[in-house]
């Protein structure tokens, strides 16, 4: 059976006239943009274009049973538009799964899953171009119009032709990469005792299963993951895994749901408002929203360890948060050794050890070279960071009559949710009604319970029973 079949696009423009929209990069944010901007009425011209030769979501990290951490309705369209030919439903539909889906009774698909769904969008959507790396973005004031130089790569991923591409607007989804803290940085490279990011965790799996000794340094639902990973895959009484974090507990994320609210486009709206420094004295301290770990996962570890002392002893696994690292270095060419710091004892010791995961996450992937030449038009805050309207543009110099919007790079602007996929959809619809002067995608005026600020909020009235006078529950000033 075949997904149902997609409206016909615009017939796309010829080399010497200009898109509507280009984007660059194809991960979730710009493939969800994609999506939508296919359902325009009257359709847009658009092309985005991706170095990878195809759509993958952190393939290191598809370990088997684990989940995306938000409900399956924060596809690429669904928390927009319901209807789309692109959501997660009717990949299912095309899949004949609808009722094995409905009888699993899911609300968080597996990532792997999740993984696929994307593919599948990618494979079917109009105007993805992978295999296409962006050199260069620069503005041409004659023209009033963007520039988009990029490479096309062979199978290899050796330059194979060069183009450039004029469009109107841009749309910046080049999204993160993985980090790695200096001490570390001089081995990752080395081939010889693996020493790796979490990111890349599944291609060596097999060669991590098999070291005497493993460590693994970073407590968010990737460290969670991996060290439940390798534990399961440890003998009794000879697991030889240690697990370290900065943080001060291997803490459950917060996952109430007025919590979650932070994650609505309300917050979002309140967030940006605020002063600069304020949004930067909030971000860290809410690292719990969105660093923390799935307590389904922390539940499982612990249950995996508890069942290891059963029949007595404990198991080989040292868990211990509140340590850093301060060097590290390589002893003989088989084994790492980190010199450690206790941030609360003040104590220091050293650790030996045949492997290193690093569970240290993402940072936001550089974009100085690609937009070097837009820097003369572009306004920074005080820390030198670019500045963001709340459309998801990038504030330039009013001679800049084009639009660049932004993907999974505005946390500093719009708080802890931008990276999530709970917003996803909801961005893309914003930035379409805002790049169309319309609204193709009308979107909801209030989102959350929680009033996070004091501005006035008229009530919401409910339509009295014939005879009666309601009066409204509660009012927000």
């Amino acid at each position: 059976m075949t997904a149902s079949p997609a409206p016909a696009p615009r017939q796309q423009p010829g080399p010497d006239q200009p898109y509507d929209l280009v984007g660059i990069g194809i991960g979730p944010g710009n493939l969800s943009l994609a999506a939508l901007a296919h359902g325009v009425p009257g359709g847009l011209a658009t092309a985005f274009y991706e170095q990878r030769p195809a759509f993958h979501w952190h393939p290191g990290l598809l370990i088997e049973g684990t989940t995306v951490q938000v409900p399956f309705l924060a596809d690429l369209v669904s928390l927009a538009d319901p209807t789309s030919p692109w959501s997660f439903l009717n990949y299912l539909r095309g899949r004949d799964r609808l009722f094995p889906f409905y009888v699993a009774e899911r609300l968080h698909i597996q990532r792997a899953e999740y993984d696929a769904y994307g593919r599948w969008v990618s494979d079917h959507l109009p105007g993805l171009h992978f295999h296409h790396q962006v050199d260069s973005v620069r503005w041409n004031p004659e023209l009033d119009l963007f520039e988009i130089d990029h490479t096309r790569l062979d199978g290899d991923g050796e330059a194979e032709a060069l183009g450039r591409t004029h469009s109107r607007n841009i749309a910046l989804g080049a999204g993160t990469e993985p980090y790695v803290p200096d001490p570390l940085k001089p081995l990752v490279d080395a081939p010889t005792v693996p020493v790796l990011h979490s990111a890349d965790y599944l291609a060596h799996r097999e060669r991590l299963r098999a070291a005497g000794h493993i460590t693994v340094i970073g407590s968010g639902q990737s460290g969670a993951e991996v060290f439940l990973d390798l534990l399961r895959g440890r003998p009794h009484g000879r697991e030889g895994i240690t697990w370290l974090t900065r943080g001060d507990a291997f803490a459950p994320r917060e996952h109430s749901g007025l919590g979650l609210e932070h994650f609505t486009p309300d917050y979002t709206r309140y967030f940006h408002a605020l002063p600069e420094q304020v949004r930067d004295d909030l971000v860290p301290r809410q690292w719990r929203l969105h660093q923390g770990i799935a307590p389904d996962t922390l539940a499982a570890i612990h249950d995996e360890l508890y069942r290891r002392t059963l029949h007595g002893g404990w198991p080989d696994a040292v868990l211990t948060p509140g340590v850093r690292v301060r060097t590290a270095g390589r002893l003989a060419t088989t084994m790492v050794e980190l010199h450690l710091e206790h941030t609360q004892q003040g104590t220091r010791s050293r650790l030996t050890t045949d492997a290193v995961v690093l569970a240290t996450g993402y940072r936001e992937r550089p974009l100085h070279r690609l937009l070097a030449a837009l820097d003369p038009y572009m306004r920074r805050d005080s820390r030198e960071r670019p500045r963001v309207d709340e459309h998801h543009r990038l504030v330039l110099d009013p001679s800049v009559t084009g639009s660049v919007y932004v993907q999974n790079a505005e946390t500093h602007t719009h708080g802890v949710g931008a990276p999530g996929l709970g917003l996803t959809a909801w961005r893309s619809a914003a930035i379409l009604n805002h790049l169309t002067g319309k609204e193709p995608y009308p979107l909801p005026e209030r989102t959350a319970f929680t009033g996070f600020g004091l501005e006035r909020r008229e009530p919401s009235h409910v339509v009295p029973e014939q005879g009666r006078k309601l009066t409204p529950l509660s009012r927000q000033i």
